[in-house]
């Protein structure tokens, strides 16, 4: 099978790609590049790499290709909020001129990387459901990700078929690692600082899974029967996948023996906390999404991919690791404009 994955280049897409490689399918990526240069040691490369802005993708990028997995995006709140207009441009305009585009060359099935920032605050009684739950997105990034899925949904048929997945806030190693994503951060201010700060008081949930589980979902919605996925939104996590920011902590401080945890508390009671449902991927897709990964494995494995790649702090509070950060550096140095297209397309930057 042919496979393109957009955003490729990014912390799931090079972990997704590998695992693609590994059981021999065919990858075209597509990518813009904004964080070459950020990758912390090289990586599998797709059998094809197309390196282009979502937003001027053309029929001819889809010759060959029989399934989509659209990961591109700007791809958290900070970098959200600093252009909302940009984030409906290039998360939801560039995601539906992409869907049209797959769906005229006859691409079978789109894959769709959403999110559960959908949620917003909930109550916290009950798991959030994917089909029955309220919707309350918050952000740009969450509003964006939420009518990019109705849309997506919408347009599905026999000969198209969408599947839309929602991750938790995801962990783990990855050539493109970030720190500027809970767990991640945790873990990795433990072993560059020997010490962790939460500023909230502990409580709030937040659901959380492995980087490599999330890929196996991706490839879960090209290998299952199509009576299982088409049309569906999942919710991607693992059994008692919902934990609080302080067991994520205390995970973070039994990953780095020594380290220190304090809960400062400045920020008072953190209002973001919800708990979400995976009873749906865990039930109607356990032949095909076998989560492998827990806090305690995927904290050793941070500790000892830090251990090869010579992790400083100064990776920690970085641009290789920090999302936002990387973007405003190119746009100091006049690489991308307000547009967050590049000043010379297809030019030499920094970080390459």
């Amino acid at each position: 099978m042919n496979v393109l994955v957009t955003g490729n280049r990014g912390y799931i897409g090079v972990v997704l790609v590998d695992m693609l490689l590994a059981k021999k399918y065919n990858v075209t990526g597509f990518d813009t590049g904004y964080y070459d240069g950020c990758e912390l040691h090289a990586f599998a490369q797709p059998i094809r790499q197309i390196k282009k802005d979502i937003r001027d993708i053309s029929e001819q990028d889809f010759i060959g290709i029989d399934a989509v997995i659209h990961l591109a995006a700007l791809s958290n709140d900070p970098l959200g909020e600093l252009a909302p207009g940009l984030t409906e441009e290039i998360n939801f305009n560039g995601t539906m001129k992409l869907a049209q585009l797959a769906k005229k060359a006859g691409v079978k099935r789109f894959i769709y990387s959403s999110s559960q920032s959908m949620y917003g605050i909930s109550a916290l009684d009950i798991e959030l459901e994917e089909d029955n739950s309220e919707k309350n997105p918050l952000t740009a990034y969450a509003s964006t990700k939420w009518q990019a899925e109705c849309a997506l949904t919408a347009m599905g048929d026999k000969d198209f078929h969408v599947i839309c997945f929602r991750p938790s806030t995801v962990f783990g190693a990855s050539p493109m690692l970030r720190c500027d994503i809970v767990y991640n951060n945790l873990v990795a201010c433990a072993y560059t600082t020997g010490k962790i700060e939460i500023k909230s008081d502990g409580t709030p949930w937040r659901p959380v899974v492995h980087v490599k589980d999330v890929s196996n979902a991706y490839i879960a919605g090209l290998e299952a029967p199509l009576n299982l996925v088409a049309g569906q939104a999942f919710n991607v996590g693992i059994p008692n996948g919902n934990f609080t920011v302080r067991d994520l902590a205390e995970a973070a401080q039994r990953s780095v023996p020594g380290s220190t945890l304090v809960f400062t508390g400045e920020h008072g009671k953190d209002s973001r906390t919800y708990r979400v449902s995976f009873k749906k991927i865990l039930t109607q897709l356990e032949s095909y999404f076998k989560p492998e990964w827990d806090l305690d494995r995927g904290g050793r494995e941070l500790v000892e991919f830090f251990k090869k790649v010579n992790f400083k702090e100064s990776h920690f509070r970085g641009r290789e690791c920090v999302r936002l950060k990387q973007i405003n550096h190119l746009q100091t140095l006049g690489e991308l404009n307000g547009n967050l297209r590049w000043v010379q397309v297809g030019a030499f930057h920094a970080g390459s």
